[in-house]
């Protein structure tokens, strides 16, 4: 078993996929037999979060599956777990939520921290329930693409992941938003309907907007704000507990 302490390089740095699935199915069936039950797939439920949970299920049927429920997702997305859940029943589809509730938050760091200090909130309702999850296991699947933005554009398949001390697989790395769409249709999997509302990118309701005419997939994501990360996928964090 790969393990973060013996982690040096991606073990399919040179693997150049040529198979429909751009590597993903063979970089899935290497993670399950390396950790078998020990990993665990933080899903989004969006659309590349759609197309790994159907890739899952032929290699793994039962596989475990966390969603960061932070309390402030659109029902749309409460809804599209359930039907999820529905279509593939033997996977185990966990929601996780923080230690505290949005009402207990803002008794403890005032109303709409997301305003206010929005690193501080993605710590408490997604990096910190995370972190507790990942502490349970030595790897964790990410649905992260390079193509999606700058700083996830040098991705690798296999990550040692500095954040979480853990190991972070990306099988989709070299698929493109035409791909995982295509993907979709060929199959005829569900998706969330907010995807056809011009929402690519789908997180909490006061830090998700529509999209209008942009080539940036994560343009949506706390418009009119530096940031652009809730902070998962980056090394240090900028917030206390």
């Amino acid at each position: 078993m790969l393990s973060y302490q013996d982690f040096t390089v991606d073990p399919f740095k040179d693997f150049l996929p040529e198979d429909e699935t751009k590597g993903a199915s063979t970089i899935l069936s290497w993670a399950y037999e390396q950790y078998g039950d020990s990993i665990v797939y933080a899903c989004s439920f969006g659309a590349e979060g759609m197309v790994l949970i159907d890739l899952i299920a032929k290699e793994k049927s039962d596989a475990e599956i966390v969603f960061l429920d932070t309390g402030l997702h659109f029902q749309e997305t409460y809804d599209f777990i359930d039907e999820v859940k529905k279509r593939y029943p033997d996977l185990r589809i966990r929601l996780k939520q923080p230690d505290l509730t949005v009402e207990e938050q803002a008794a403890k760091h005032g109303s709409a921290l997301w305003k206010r200090q929005p690193d501080q909130c993605c710590f408490i309702r997604k990096i910190k329930p995370l972190e507790e999850e990942l502490d349970k296991v030595p790897a964790w699947i990410s649905g992260l693409r390079r193509e999606q933005s700058p700083s996830r554009s040098k991705t690798d398949f296999v990550n040692r992941d500095e954040r979480f001390k853990s190991i972070k697989i990306c099988p989709l790395i070299y698929w493109t938003w035409d791909d995982v769409w295509n993907y979709i249709q060929k199959q005829q999997l569900p998706y969330n309907e907010l995807h056809d509302r011009n929402y690519p990118s789908i997180g909490c309701i006061p830090c998700t907007s529509q999209v209008a005419d942009s080539d940036d997939l994560r343009a949506g994501r706390w418009t009119g704000q530096t940031k652009t990360e809730c902070g998962l996928h980056t090394t240090v964090n900028k917030s206390e507990s």
